[in-house]
């Protein structure tokens, strides 16, 4: 909690100095009272003392109006701090801790706990603090008045606050439950609207909307629960006040008659123990605020303590990083080329695996076992097997989405494990096999790997991927929003708005992870083309489930159960390895097709290598 509060305790400690001064107001105004009930008694002017009165409630006031205005603007600083720490370390989680965790309970932490955090980081403190140096100032001036009614009042408070204590536990366990089920309730949302036509389709409207009540109940049932025990300790104050005040006011009247005290004092001591009802609800607040906020800290440390990539560069410059990987030809920006330095090499990146070896957890078998091939630079490589086979494995592990258990991953004949994680990535361009596309608009959605390409570089991309068709009939062009996860495209679209984000962000080396299977025939036949010719410059690394793609490698690698049976061209593999041959003879369509130019593989081609 201090780790939180520590950047801002200069402006938390302000607040609450204004809000002691408010409380001195406040404790300044029986002893005023005292006075004027003896100049009352003695048939003096009271017009001063009622002045006096007056102005120490109002500046009393004010001053902690502007105590409670800084302690507020203070905690939400606080929780802008918490979110924006948050957010960039799951922005940066190592991909295998996102797998363990659901998306919607780490959302949760950002939103509903750090929310919390306001309360227990400045409110509890200042509450804790003022309210804790209130009271033992109002206890030193009701000892002072008379130390025998101080012992009565005491002893209610402590008796009926000690029952109160009680309570405090249940808060916080029952704050904790309610937080984990308003993860609960992100996560459920999430999972629907992740699948939203899949949802529709298959009529589970009904059981996804029971699923989310049922988690917003479990939230509330926790809620209620917190809620029961925060008015039990709040019940407990008002109750040993009044208690107190009767008590007080019994024995006080007794002492009065017996003329221990006079009318005067037991009239402050009455207004001292109204004033005490302030300080001690400051304390029951600071202690149930903190069960309450020490339920999402415990939640927000378990967010920061997974695992999280180290990236050493928080921005690179792309031309640095990346010049000449296209040339200064067609493809590439004019006017760069190799004179630009760059420190991790130019040119097409080679890549070699050797003995490598890798699974996903310790509990889980291996998908690699012992894999080696090389690739050098450029030329096109195809990845083909069944499915299984640790194909698209072979990328997550070239861009350190997974460390391997064994073995060396090599880009340029140097280890991926020690090449700075962000100039790893800023070199290879990635289309999943999904090819996601992002809320927001297309053009937002192009710059997304390359946010500096120019407007020209956009517009010949566009071309190159079959685009500019499509943006042409959009409503807005570029700017048309594509809606959550681009549904409104279609997924042939999508798939060339993933490809068009990959080449604009002109990388060394290309990984294409069935990029082309929700395309027609016509779009796909020009994107091999493009593929094809951005090869020649580039290295091109592509799982393949077509003949004709496959076709069209330089070389193919044969993958199968965790490892790699042959590499070779086409006509090579056909002849020489018998798995390749079923494979090209069933799945890639037939294996005495020989020439790429005699290929044209349709929409309906099996897919499941």
């Amino acid at each position: 909690m201090y780790r939180h509060f520590r950047p801002h305790r200069a402006a938390v400690a302000f607040g609450a100095f204004l809000t002691l001064i408010g409380a001195a107001s406040g404790l300044a105004q029986p002893l005023a009272a005292k006075a004027l009930v003896d100049r009352l008694g003695a048939d003096d002017s009271i017009t001063g003392i009622l002045v006096l009165l007056t102005a120490l409630v109002i500046l009393g006031t004010a001053i902690e109006s502007v105590g409670a205005y800084v302690l507020e603007r203070t905690a939400e600083s606080v929780v802008l701090a918490a979110r924006r720490t948050l957010i960039g370390r799951l922005l940066r989680l190592r991909l295998p801790e996102v797998e363990r965790t659901q998306p919607g309970d780490l959302m949760s932490r950002v939103t509903s706990d750090t929310t919390l955090l306001r309360a227990v980081t400045t409110q509890s403190v200042v509450s804790a603090a003022s309210g804790g140096l209130t009271f033992i100032a109002t206890i030193v001036l009701m000892a002072l008045m008379d130390p025998v009614l101080l012992c009565v009042t005491l002893g209610v408070i402590v008796l009926i606050g000690g029952a109160a204590s009680l309570a405090m536990p249940k808060i916080a366990q029952a704050t904790r439950r309610a937080q984990e089920a308003v993860g609960t309730i992100s996560t459920a949302l999430e999972r629907a609207f992740g699948a939203f036509r899949t949802l529709k389709a298959s009529g589970a409207e009904r059981r996804e909307t029971e699923a989310v009540q049922e988690a917003a109940l479990e939230a509330w049932r926790h809620g209620v629960r917190a809620a029961k025990w925060q008015s039990v300790a709040w019940s407990s104050v008002g109750l040993s006040v009044q208690v107190s005040f009767l008590a007080v006011l019994g024995i006080g009247g007794a002492r009065v008659a017996s003329g221990a005290i006079s009318v005067s004092t037991l009239v402050a001591f009455l207004l001292f123990l109204f004033y005490l009802i302030d300080p001690v609800s400051r304390l029951v607040e600071a202690a149930s605020q903190y069960q309450v906020g020490s339920a999402a800290i415990a939640r927000i440390v378990q967010a920061e303590r997974l695992e999280t990539e180290e990236l050493e560069t928080e921005e690179l410059e792309t031309e640095e990083l990346r010049t000449g990987e296209f040339g200064t030809g067609e493809f590439g920006r004019e006017g760069h080329g190799t004179e630009v330095a760059d420190p991790v090499g130019a040119g097409p990146a080679s890549v070699a695996f050797e003995d490598v070896t890798f699974r996903y957890r310790d509990d889980l078998p291996y998908v690699h076992h012992g894999v080696s091939f090389d690739v050098p630079g450029p030329g096109m490589t195809a990845f083909v097997g069944p499915s299984g086979a640790g194909k698209t494995t072979v990328f997550g592990l070239i861009e350190r989405f997974y460390e391997a258990t064994g073995g060396r991953i090599l880009v340029d004949g140097k280890d991926v494990r020690e090449w700075p994680l962000a100039e790893l990535r800023a070199a290879i361009g990635y289309v999943e096999q999904d090819a996601p596309v992002l809320a927001g608009t297309v053009r937002e959605n192009l710059l997304f790997a390359a946010p500096d390409a120019t407007d020209a570089e956009v517009r010949e991309v566009l071309v190159r991927a079959r685009l500019d068709g499509v943006v042409e009939r959009l409503p807005e062009g570029l700017e048309t929003v594509v809606g959550h996860r681009g549904s409104k495209l279609s997924g042939g679209e999508r798939q060339r708005v993933a490809i068009a984000r990959a080449l604009l962000r002109k990388p060394r080396l290309l990984l294409l992870d069935e990029a082309t299977s929700q395309l027609d025939a016509v779009n796909e036949l020009a994107l091999r083309d493009v593929v094809t010719e951005v090869s020649r410059e580039v290295t091109v690394l592509v799982v393949a489930h077509r003949l004709s793609t496959v076709m069209l490698a330089d070389r193919i690698v044969v993958m199968d159960a965790g490892k790699v049976r042959a590499v070779g061209t086409h006509a090579e593999l056909v002849a020489a390895d018998p798995l390749y041959g079923e494979l090209a003879a069933t799945q890639f369509l037939t294996a005495s097709e020989s020439a790429p130019e005699s290929v044209s593989a349709p929409e309906s081609a099996p897919a499941s290598a």
